[in-house]
């Protein structure tokens, strides 16, 4: 898969993020756009793995050009933050309100996070190796 095409897929994920937290007081629909994000965002990763073996890319850190390494790991705390979003949002639809202030910081930060892996992703991309 292209990496224009990759780039793009990330581009709607993040503004359908901003639209999911913008209609944050519409419960179901915040609830179906976040999860519609998550699930395709990581659908993304495993598309960036299959076609380009990026763990064994990430792996070699120390040969790596530093943004590509910053790039993973804000990729990676994105996606430890996915987690930590969808257990407090279960948490806050199963009746425990008082998480939500705590859901609201954690969701902007998730938004950064997500923001930064896709500017980081223009300066991370690692030409193919040639067979």
């Amino acid at each position: 898969m292209s990496t224009q095409l990759m780039q793009s897929q990330s581009l709607i994920i993040v503004i359908l993020m901003i639209i999911g937290i913008v209609v944050h007081r519409r419960r179901s629909l915040h609830v179906k756009i976040m999860s519609f994000v998550i699930a395709w965002d990581i659908i993304l990763i495993l598309q960036v793995e299959l076609g380009r073996k990026a763990i064994l890319k990430a792996s070699n850190a120390i040969n790596n050009p530093a943004i590509l390494n910053i790039h993973v790991s804000i990729a990676v705390s994105t996606v430890v933050l996915y987690f930590i979003m969808i257990c407090l949002g279960r948490k806050v639809l199963a009746g425990q309100t008082h998480l939500l202030p705590r859901h609201r910081k954690f969701g902007y930060l998730t938004l950064v996070m997500r923001i930064l892996t896709f500017v980081t992703s223009f300066w991370a991309v690692v030409p193919r190796e040639v067979v």
